[in-house]
């Protein structure tokens, strides 16, 4: 008898990260791609799958096993809940949505169902990423105090599609870029409390997270030079008792220095594309390593962010 195959469906194809799974299907064997949901079919007939204009229609005739969420951002919180209550799992681009009233609503519904949301953070699993990682693990830094990272993006305005640039649909840009930060500092320190701010306007912010016993300062904005040779020159310094670790994402690099030892250049592991380990767990019937509450917490965070620059900057406090 042949394995199951996982049925998977993509809700919304507005932001090309949706590629991050797609690309994957090709590959592999235990997942069947049932049906793709937006306003272009395009994507759909490419792929040879039906088409549906929304996404209660695509849920409702392929009754997916997991369901991709890549759409335009102020649709997401919807898309995620209706997917959560027909008894999908979900796999999700940043942003999961763009309120906190989405957010409430997506983390009744992920606890009300025991559905899997799992966010595409990709910068997990950037080869800098998994060095630093194991540079931690080794207590070669000592305890972790300060982290600052600056995440510019080229904006490329005349390729966006209109809704991006809208800030009703888009959100902001904070809830935007700088949920993998957040997620990172997290996921690097392990906090369970602590407080959040920013200050930004609409195509920058910077936000002060204090994440435990880690003090960070997160620089995110659309304002990279269109003639700069990468995307965005995406950096972040960890700074601990016993030393340093800059993390250059864009040079593909990772520098170290402690009390005992000069400036090295960390050795690289391989990449990690981004959906392979979410569908493998998927596919075996786990939690993602992405988890739920993973997810639900760097998004809150950022959404507070968002809210804190928005609203005079005011300070909120989160707790995991």
């Amino acid at each position: 008898m042949p394995d199951p195959v996982l049925r998977l469906a993509v809700a919304g194809a507005a932001h090309p990260h949706v590629s991050y799974v797609l690309d994957e299907l090709p590959l592999r064997t235990d997942v069947e791609l049932v049906g793709i949901s937006d306003p272009d079919p395009s994507l759909a007939q490419s792929w040879g799958v039906p088409a549906y204009y929304d996404h209660r229609s695509l849920l409702t005739a392929t009754r997916p096993d997991v369901v991709v969420v890549a759409g335009i951002y102020s649709d997401r919180g919807t898309v995620v809940v209706d997917s959560l209550r027909s008894g999908a799992h979900v796999l999700a681009d940043k942003p999961l949505c763009t309120s906190l009233s989405a957010w409430d609503a997506i983390s009744r519904a992920a606890d009300e169902t025991g559905r899997f949301v799992s966010l595409l953070l990709e910068k997990r699993g950037y080869p800098v990423t998994l060095a630093a990682r194991s540079v931690l693990d080794s207590g070669a830094l000592g305890a972790v105090t300060l982290a600052a990272a600056s995440a510019p993006h080229k904006l490329n305005r005349d390729a966006r599609p209109s809704w991006f640039l809208d800030p009703e649909t888009y959100g902001g840009v904070i809830g935007d870029l700088a949920v993998h930060d957040i997620d990172l500092v997290l996921w690097l320190s392990g906090a369970r409390e602590g407080t959040v701010s920013a200050i930004g306007s609409r195509w920058c912010g910077a936000v002060l997270l204090r994440a435990g016993d880690v003090a960070a300062t997160l620089e995110v904005s659309w304002l990279t030079p269109a003639s700069a040779p990468w995307h965005g020159d995406y950096r972040m310094r960890l700074t601990g008792t016993s030393g340093t670790a800059d993390l250059l994402w864009a040079q593909e690099e990772l520098l170290v220095e402690t009390h005992d030892r000069p400036l090295w250049s960390m050795p690289l592991p391989d990449v990690e594309r981004p959906a392979v380990a979410a569908l493998d767990a998927f596919v075996a019937g786990v939690e993602p390593p992405v988890t739920t509450a993973a997810s639900l917490l760097a998004t809150r965070i950022a959404l507070l962010a968002q809210g804190s620059a928005d609203n005079g900057s005011v300070v909120h406090r989160w707790a995991a």
